[in-house]
């Protein structure tokens, strides 16, 4: 008996130490049940997710990411683990369960949906593109044409400025650089690896910001991008409360604090209202 005892003992420690796979059918059941909850976000983007040391990211997105457990959790005390989430490998840490919750400067798009159900968006902003402070040949979005822009792994910003309608919206020939990231990008940029990157404005405003001076935002925007929270598909029920905590955030003050907190001194204009959710299907 004290064998079958210890047996039994042991299942549930391996249970446990598996974050209680099999026990939550939904991740904000996880959260109000377990306690816990592991969230991707961007370990290189200063001003959204940016890790520098031992402690967690910090930055817009892990803001806001923390203000939605917090919601979800309804006043339970949260153990939250953070993981970097590359553009390259969120969907396939969505799929594997590796993380519950993306919140990564992450798209809504129509190549996206069938594979992840997105909270939200919690954000709408603006793709704008980021050259060289000393680069007088770019002015525009036009004066790109044969120049040199950044591929970044997983990111589909340069289709907008490469690819025809209705993938694009340019069409411009150019040269396409690899890059691993965009803090990769935005030092081929530096080192006159590339001319330009082109991105949401807020990725690239927070890196102008920690090297002032030598960077320039065209101010010129290619398209409207809306920024959701991944969560593995088929999720409804934490979409749906994703959705509640978004529309608390807006309506309390949140979410303009926070924009204000990381890109208030940007110059940029910041957004201001809740965005339309874009469903749970």
């Amino acid at each position: 008996m004290r064998g079958v005892a210890l047996a039994g003992a042991a299942v549930v420690a391996l249970a446990a130490a598996c974050g209680g796979a099999g026990s939550y059918t939904t991740v904000v059941d996880k959260i109000r049940n377990a306690g816990r909850v592991v969230v991707g976000t961007k370990w290189d983007q200063p001003s959204l997710g940016l890790k520098t040391g031992d402690g967690p990211p910090e930055g817009f997105d892990v803001d806001v990411a923390r203000y939605i457990v917090n919601y979800l959790a309804r006043g339970r005390h949260m153990q939250i683990t953070w993981r970097e989430s590359p553009s390259s490998t969120r969907e396939a840490l969505l799929q594997n369960g590796s993380v519950d919750l993306i919140v990564a400067t992450y798209s809504v798009t129509p190549s996206r949906r069938p594979k992840v159900t997105f909270g939200g968006p919690y954000i709408v902003t603006t793709q704008d593109t980021m050259v060289r402070a000393g680069d007088t040949s770019i002015k525009k979005v036009s004066d790109l044409r044969g120049k040199r822009l950044c591929l970044a792994e997983g990111s589909n910003s340069y289709r907008r400025i490469v690819d025809p309608p209705p993938n694009g919206k340019l069409s411009l020939p150019m040269h396409l650089v690899p890059a691993a990231n965009y803090s990769d990008c935005v030092r081929k940029l530096d080192d006159g690896e590339l001319d330009a990157v082109s991105t949401e404005d807020l990725v690239l405003a927070g890196f102008a910001e920690q090297e002032p001076g030598r960077f320039r935002l065209l101010n010129d925007p290619v398209s409207e991008e809306h920024w959701g929270v991944g969560i593995k598909k088929g999720d409804t029920a934490t979409c749906e409360a994703v959705d509640q905590a978004v529309a608390s955030m807006w309506h309390d003050g949140t979410a303009t604090r926070l924009l204000r907190r990381w890109f208030g001194k940007t110059g940029l204009k910041l957004p201001s209202s809740l965005p339309s959710p874009v469903g749970c299907p």
